[in-house]
């Protein structure tokens, strides 16, 4: 029996799949990620313990740990960079009553289902209302997939096989090579441009403006400034001339900030005369992403009843964040930009001494193609370049910024209760540059 014992080969002790997935931390781990997944971890640990890689007791052990943190690719980050709305990592953040929204609407819900009668109701109408009470200014409102959609859909409603008229200083390109021409040609309207790139007066708009006119759009140029010899018209003098101004506000601020002068706010826009204005959930709102239309009841009711609006609507998720976004406390968004400037400056000279680093004076940025120029006076952590990368590879990735052959680690847009994770960030960060990593 001795001899046997000796000689056995150990991979007849290599569990089976069905009592692996018995075990409590995997049949957890299936609810979470799927039969499928944890079964192809399971396989993969099965198949190093027979290739002898592996005892067969760490079976159930490496399995488990190959399997992913979250059922999703998308990783957490912590925005270190100083921009508070940065597209490539997210945009805006969401407050933590639209999370607890989304997290409500996953279920069923009444999204557009009337619990009195049992009939079909509007869709979204708490989001809905929620915009018109944030906004008196607007008739109605609808909510789309995304601001360009918004915009598109205005068009298409208003002008398909018609002409937009839109000044030639405001033809802008909205990011990832997609241009304001190509997006209006898309949708069956033709763009007849007015006046030049630094002046457009009421008469080039009036001069354009005929029977094939479907509106005119006005476009808020928000990632680059013009300056100099320059003139453009207002939205009341647009109002004049007789057919609907469409006004693409871009950032989404609901009213004015005074933080942000030169930004253009919803509330603002139509009560000086647009028709509709358009805008994203996503940047200075504070939201998620979405495309918000505002303004006269008529013309809404007109794109809503398109059929484009069907293939753009948004989904019951999108409708409860936003709608958390727009009643509930002051979202991520806007405390960052609004951050109290002693109390940066203090939580930045205390993660500067834990590391032995120095903190230097820095501008952030709103981003998201917002304010396009206005600084936001602010200072960081100076690290050596070669930071950047150790960070935003590790775990959780921290996202700094390279400027002038420096990392700067920018605390606007990082909660305080993240302050200790940043600072172990930096620490091994800090290690792996001394051990030559």
């Amino acid at each position: 029996m001795g001899n046997r014992a000796e000689t056995e080969d150990p991979r007849r002790r290599i569990p089976r799949t069905d009592v692996l997935l018995a075990l409590p931390e995997l049949a957890d781990a299936v609810r979470r990620h799927g039969e499928s997944a944890v079964k192809a971890a399971v396989a993969g640990a099965q198949a190093r313990a027979r290739a002898g890689d592996l005892p067969p007791e760490q079976v159930a052990a490496a399995a488990y740990d190959a399997l992913p943190s979250s059922a999703t690719t998308l990783r957490p980050l912590v925005n270190a960079t100083g921009v508070v709305v940065h597209t490539n990592i997210g945009r805006a953040p969401l407050s933590q009553a639209a999370v607890e929204a989304m997290g409500l609407a996953a279920g069923y819900v009444d999204v557009e289902y009337d619990t009195e009668t049992g009939e079909r109701a509007r869709r979204g109408r708490g989001t809905l209302a929620a915009l018109r009470e944030a906004v008196p200014a607007a008739e109605a409102a609808l909510v789309v997939n995304n601001g360009a959609a918004a915009l598109v859909l205005a068009t298409t409603a208003l002008a398909a096989g018609r002409e937009v008229v839109v000044s030639r200083g405001e033809m802008v390109e909205i990011g990832d090579g997609f241009r304001l021409p190509d997006l209006i040609a898309s949708t069956g309207a033709k763009l007849r441009e007015v006046g030049t790139t630094n002046r457009t007066t009421l008469r080039d708009y009036a001069d354009a403006v005929g029977p094939d006119t479907g509106c005119v759009l006005k476009v808020h140029p928000s990632n680059f400034r013009v300056e100099g010899f320059t003139a453009s018209v207002g939205l009341a003098d647009l109002r004049t001339l007789a057919v609907p101004v469409v006004m693409d506000i871009g950032s989404g601020l609901l009213r004015r900030d005074p933080l942000l002068p030169a930004e253009p706010d919803a509330s603002t826009a139509l009560s000086a005369g647009a028709t509709i204005v358009t805008a994203s959930g996503d940047k200075l709102l504070g939201g998620p992403q979405a495309g918000i239309v505002l303004g006269e009841s008529a013309t809404v009711e007109r794109l809503r009843r398109h059929p484009l609006a069907r293939a753009l609507r948004v989904d019951k998720l999108t409708l409860a964040a936003l709608e958390a976004t727009v009643r509930g406390p002051r979202p991520p968004v806007a405390a960052y930009l609004h951050a109290d400037l002693p109390q940066l400056r203090a939580r930045t000279e205390r993660l500067a001494d834990a590391v032995g680093r120095s903190v230097v004076d820095v501008s952030g940025a709103v981003g998201g193609g917002g304010a396009p120029g206005q600084a936001l006076p602010g200072c960081a952590v100076e690290l050596p370049p070669r930071c950047a990368e150790l960070l935003r590879q590790g775990d959780p990735g921290v996202v700094a910024r390279v400027e002038r052959g420096r990392c700067l680690v920018d605390l606007r847009c990082v909660p305080p209760e993240s302050d200790a994770l940043v600072e172990r960030a930096l620490r091994a960060a800090l290690a792996a540059l001394s051990a030559g990593g």
